[in-house]
């Protein structure tokens, strides 16, 4: 008699799992969020089950069932894979690591086929690499690779959507690196649900998942995202990989940039950058230099900050424009920034600085299409706003950074001697930067004025 196969829930947030079905998660809050997942039998193809170690030759394979003490584990790191190219490796935390699992999403058309072509045809120049390819046939993979002029001569290539045949195929070549692109096309037979469901992404990632860690595999998983930009699928798929990495940009734009939201083995939040051209993506060596291509008369409301990404910093300029409303409700907009935080601080700039902008249209552009997630910022968004509102243009060499707190108060920033010496490398003169990040040993040909209330920068820029 067959055996029947198990019903479970699982929650699309947060990943946990009910024996039956209810309207709100009691993990995480979640409403309407719990989906069917349907598991066959238990699997019992030896020949896809089990890759052990002692068949690929990776001492470092997860799951043994060895008791070890702590203190007489390995620490001899594992050595990583250079991807031939620099920002990627950066992203990654240094390159590729044997056994690891990357999920790189992105948007239809952002370019992640095109990345992992390139990387993967490079790689195969010195190691085993396989592109398997589930969405598109060989011939297309193919013609994109000559359109790149690629070298294609040593990339092996599979076209298949079965995770048991893809392990299968993969347990003879013997891969060090591997791509599958995408998930959500990988399907397992004895799962019964259709191929993007719940059930098939999640166990299609752990199938794969505990084969790359049984074999020393580093594998590249490909994800779709959905409308509001986040990766498609259940949450339980970013616990279970090592790096979730996304790739974003414009249509109307020409550069790419790949951030690290979640690394096992790297910095989280590191920023690499990429230039679509007609041989692929290139990579950007100087990002700051792109993110500044000002006109030549800056116009009020323009000023550049510093802010860290990864383990660089990053020069970008903020743009305000401020106008008069024609609403009741004056519109506050914030591309590339938290608006919540804008609101915040011009409420710090009307108690702390004496300026109401509370009658006013309030627009804040990142240029570039780059996002500011820390707080450096905070200064040089005000500074552009009273900008913008007096119709005062800024001199062109300044620069800003600073956190600014509810007191009106001028908070340091991390990493601050960094960004100075990165902004008197583009040709800088100026800064306005917090008391605290001043520097003992002044940057050769660069003024820094160091402020400790808002009032203070105010007054440094005459105004107040």
């Amino acid at each position: 008699m067959s055996k029947k196969s198990k019903t479970a829930f699982v929650c699309n947030e947060c990943g946990a799992d009910y024996s039956k079905w209810a309207g709100q998660c009691g993990a995480c809050g979640a409403w309407n969020s719990l989906s069917e997942v349907r598991l066959g039998p238990a699997h019992t193809d030896s020949r896809a089950a089990n890759f052990t170690a002692s068949q690929s030759g990776y001492a470092g394979a997860a799951g043994q069932g060895k008791v070890q003490k702590l203190s007489e584990i390995d620490l001899s790191e594992l050595p990583r894979i250079a991807t031939n190219a620099s920002e990627l490796d950066r992203v990654l935390g240094g390159g590729l690591v044997p056994g690891s699992v990357v999920l790189i999403g992105g948007h239809p058309g952002a370019g992640k086929s095109t990345v992992l072509l390139q990387t993967l045809c490079h790689l195969s120049q010195k190691l085993p690499a396989l592109y398997v390819t589930g969405e598109e046939s060989l011939q297309q993979v193919a013609m994109r690779a000559k359109r790149l002029g690629l070298p294609a001569d040593h990339l092996q290539m599979l076209s298949e959507t079965n995770v048991e045949q893809i392990c299968l195929t993969a347990g003879e070549v013997k891969p060090r690196v591997m791509v599958v692109d995408s998930i959500q096309v990988m399907h397992m037979a004895e799962v019964q649900s259709a191929p993007g469901s719940v059930a098939q992404v999640r166990e299609s990632a752990a199938y794969l998942t505990r084969f790359a860690k049984q074999t020393g595999t580093a594998l590249i998983l490909v994800g779709h995202v959905t409308k509001d930009g986040t990766l498609a699928g259940p949450k339980v798929l970013e616990h279970i990989i090592d790096c979730s990495i996304m790739l974003e940009g414009t249509h109307d734009s020409r550069f790419r940039t790949l951030r690290a939201h979640k690394n096992r083995f790297g910095a989280v939040n590191e920023l690499g950058v990429f230039a679509m051209t007609e041989q692929g993506l290139k990579e950007v060596a100087n990002p700051s230099a792109i993110f500044l291509q000002r006109a030549d008369e800056i116009a009020a409301g323009s000023v550049v900050t510093s802010v860290w990404e990864g383990t660089r910093p990053l020069l970008v300029e903020l743009q305000a424009l401020v106008d008069d409303s024609s609403l009741g409700n004056p519109r506050r907009v914030a591309v590339g920034l938290d608006q919540n935080r804008l609101n915040m601080l011009l409420a710090v700039l009307h108690r702390h600085g004496g300026v109401l902008v509370g009658d006013q249209d309030v627009f804040i552009n990142v240029v570039g299409g780059v996002k500011v997630v820390e707080t450096s910022a905070d200064l040089t968004l005000l500074m552009a706003v009273v900008s913008s509102f007096r119709n005062r243009p800024l001199a062109r060499d300044l620069m800003i950074f600073g956190e600014v707190g509810l007191a009106g108060e001028i908070r340091p920033v991390p990493s601050g001697q960094e960004r100075l010496r990165e902004a008197a490398k583009h040709g800088f003169r100026k800064a306005i930067v917090p008391a605290a990040n001043r520097l003992k040993n002044d940057v050769p040909g660069m003024e820094m004025v160091a402020v400790k209330t808002l009032a203070e920068a105010l007054s440094a820029l005459d105004m107040s």
